[in-house]
């Protein structure tokens, strides 16, 4: 079709028959009080059954083919307990440790009786002799720690297990000895997360601003109410999925962010479209059908949008990863079905009393002839018109508010954060200090060097060991190093190497890459044996590393498929690429505010975490499919506005503004209701939970203020009618989506 063509009128016809969705929300508020009945049923019965059947959730993770746990595998076969997952159970008092040796030993025996231990390791040197330099007590004395092997992540060994811990150190507990948990163990005994504030925070914005936007208090509540339900429908399902499958800790805490967060913003997509009915006359149940056959498509689309986008997470090949995006997914999912179904049974149950409680004077979005509601050009009808004025003014403001958020990305720093941002109630917290002031940071991230000499002449083998020795001597970005030790059939060396710097450090993560690529290969050279670095520390940076080399192809899939979609709902290749480009710009912004406040420190502290920190590894990655796909809701509603109206009329730039009148109300309500959900998950004390929190929280504000309201109109009237050009081979291939339910 030709730019400047003016669309067929197809949609003026009535249809022959009603569309599914149509169908659906009239039966939906027509027999309300089933599906609400069904909706009840399945809260209480997901609710209950995961109660019973359902699974725990743990930060347990492999990497099959990495160095880490290669060598993790190798120790395990010839040194089974040196192998496994070590904890470290810390120690303190102000008077020296030795003078506490039966409550020690009484809890290394104890320990050692647990099950799923392999070995315990007394921090107190044999008797008459001092501490050793680098050993598990320090100069002084006053600190120590047991090192605890387990057969299995602690983490996965559930609140149960505590206690059986508890009783073995309660006699050095007794004594009046700070007994502290590290690592794994630390974890485990962490109190289970609770983000009930969080939700009520965002809850209480959510009524503010439907309140103030909307001036009535039941169509306040439907969208929180509506959303609530299909969450919490949705938490208990990934319940229940969990029990067959394990999904990282903060999963349930990143459904329940995402779940609300497009909920409330798919109900309030459909209940605005119904109340601007019922103030046209249109009867509530004819009003729900048209409201579920017209937003409900676009809702429909969104939905599957996201779903999309955060299924692209398992391009990574990493299953802790992929989990994420598919908790996530659930509840999207939840929310979708809550919106279609359960939303039109109340529309339904409501009837005309929609305004009953009113608190102000009632509005929706403005009539169909994209007047304002008293029948002349409204507020954001005219900021339309000016946006179409000087669209070039606009469309570089935006692009250079943008580009100064987009500045500390540039400085991005990946990583792990470990304990040393926590806060001081969690017992790892407390262990990581005192490990750090007796010991240095690095005795928080030590890393087990692993020499396969299996391959190796029992007579070289010797010389091996004094080479690797060797190398380990003196090491550059190494506090200390053990001497190497045999396993019992002499095929493998071992000793354990402690960083100078904190986990988090730059410094550590070189000095793993160093030893893993160049001191121990150049070491064994011409041996034949081959060289590890593993330990919790060691997976972290083969974590970081398979994440960095992932991160850009599934940016790549996720842009590909978003673009894909817009196209085959659109049917505008130019209106997709400009998608794809604006949304990569807004994350790029969101992306660069993160490192500013926790990598630079700009605000951290404030937000409760314990200096600068890098970000996490996975944060980018999540935080791209998720932005990505929620973007795609407000685009998606936008833009079905512009082509229904453009379709209807003919006119690109007239589109233009009637769309952005009648969707600006409902974009801006739905981003502060997502910004304040997301922005209330700061006070969390995962410090993840944190990033994630607030990456989201800047990334919608920017999408629905910058993007929506400057970029989209700005560019959209530069383009014109060109926006929905396809050329002539892809519109014979191309589906024909009905997404505004012109056909409904």
């Amino acid at each position: 079709m030709p730019p400047s063509a003016r669309p067929a009128p197809s949609a003026a016809a009535p249809p022959a028959r009603r569309s599914a969705l149509r169908r659906l929300g009239e039966w939906c508020a027509r027999h309300w009080l089933t599906v609400v009945l069904l909706w009840l049923v399945a809260l209480a019965g997901v609710q209950a059954a995961n109660r019973a059947v359902g699974g725990s959730y743990s930060d347990d993770f492999s990497l099959p083919g990495t160095q880490a746990q290669q060598g993790r595998s190798v120790l395990q076969a010839h040194e089974p307990a040196a192998a496994g997952t070590s904890s470290q159970v810390v120690l303190h008092d102000a008077a020296q440790l030795t003078g506490f040796q039966p409550q020690i030993a009484e809890a290394v025996a104890a320990l050692q009786q647990l099950p799923h231990v392999l070995s315990v390791q007394s921090p107190l040197p044999p008797p008459g002799q001092g501490p050793v330099p680098g050993g598990p007590l320090s100069a002084d004395g006053l600190t120590g720690y047991l090192t605890v092997r387990f057969d299995t992540n602690p983490t996965l060994l559930g609140k149960d297990y505590l206690p059986g811990v508890d009783a073995a150190v309660a006699p050095l507990r007794a004594a009046g000895v700070q007994v502290e948990y590290g690592g794994p163990l630390g974890e485990l005994a962490r109190p289970a997360a609770d983000d009930r504030s969080s939700e009520v925070i965002g809850f209480a914005v959510a009524v503010v601003v439907l309140l103030v936007g909307f001036g009535s208090a039941i169509a306040a509540g439907l969208p929180l109410l509506t959303a609530l339900v299909a969450v919490v429908v949705g938490l208990g399902v990934l319940g229940l999925v969990a029990a067959l499958s394990t999904f990282a800790t903060v999963a349930p805490t990143l459904a329940t962010m995402i779940g609300i967060g497009v909920g409330i913003d798919y109900a309030l997509f459909l209940l605005t479209r119904h109340r601007q009915n019922l103030m046209d006359g249109v009867d509530p149940v004819a009003s729900a059908g048209q409201a579920v056959a017209t937003s409900g498509r676009a809702v429909l689309v969104s939905g599957c949008t996201v779903v999309i986008a955060l299924s692209g997470l398992s391009v990574s090949g990493i299953s802790f990863i992929a989990k994420l995006g598919a908790a996530a997914a659930v509840t999207v999912v939840s929310a979708v079905l809550g919106a279609l179904t359960l939303l039109p049974a109340l529309m339904g149950l409501i009837g005309r009393r929609m305004d009953r409680f009113a608190v102000r004077r009632p509005v929706a979005e403005a009539g169909g002839d994209g007047q304002g509601g008293d029948g002349r050009g409204g507020a954001w009808h005219r900021y339309a018109r000016r946006v179409e004025a000087r669209p070039w003014w606009y469309l570089v403001a935006g692009v250079v508010v943008l580009a100064v958020l987009s500045v500390p990305l540039f400085s991005i720093q990946l990583g792990h954060i470990g304990d040393g941002a926590d806060s001081t109630d969690f017992t790892d917290r407390r262990a990581y200090d005192l490990m750090s002031q007796a010991f240095g940071p690095g005795s928080n991230a030590p890393l087990t060097v692993v020499v396969d000499q299996g391959a190796v002449p029992a007579d070289a083998r010797a010389g091996v060991q004094a080479s690797v020795q060797r190398a380990l001597t003196g090491l550059p970005g190494a506090a200390s190093s053990t001497p190497l030790q045999t396993s019992p059939d002499g095929a493998v060396l071992f000793a354990t190497v402690v960083p100078a710097g904190a986990p988090q450090d730059r410094a550590t993560t070189d000095l793993v890459n160093r030893l893993a690529d160049t001191v121990l290969p150049g070491a064994v050279a011409g041996s034949g044996a081959r060289t590890y670095v593993t330990g919790n520390t060691a997976a972290q940076v083969d974590f970081l590393d398979i994440v960095s080399s992932r991160l850009v192809p599934i940016i790549a899939v996720v842009v590909g498929l978003a673009f894909l979609i817009i196209l085959l709902v659109f049917r505008g290749v130019l209106v997709a690429v400009k998608a794809a480009v604006l949304n990569l710009l807004s994350i790029a912004a969101s992306y660069g505010v993160v490192v500013a406040v926790f990598q630079w420190g700009w605000g951290g502290p404030a937000l409760g975490v314990a200096g600068k920190v890098p970000i996490e590894s996975y944060v980018p990655m999540m935080m791209f499919a998720i932005v990505f796909g929620l973007s795609m809701d407000y685009e998606i509603f936008l833009l079905s506005r512009v082509h229904e109206a453009w379709l209807r009329t003919g006119h690109s730039r007239d589109a233009v503004a009637h769309a952005l009148e009648i969707t600006a109300r409902v974009i801006t309500c739905a981003a502060l209701i997502m910004v304040s959900v997301f922005a209330a998950f700061v006070v969390s004390d995962n410090v993840v939970i944190k990033m994630m929190g607030l990456g989201l929280a800047v990334s919608v504000l920017v999408d629905a203020t910058v993007v929506r309201l400057l970029l989209v109109p700005a560019v959209m009237t530069l383009l014109g009618s060109a926006a929905w050009w396809t050329p002539r081979f892809l519109d014979r291939v191309l589906p024909h989506i009905d997404t505004e339910g012109t056909n409904a």
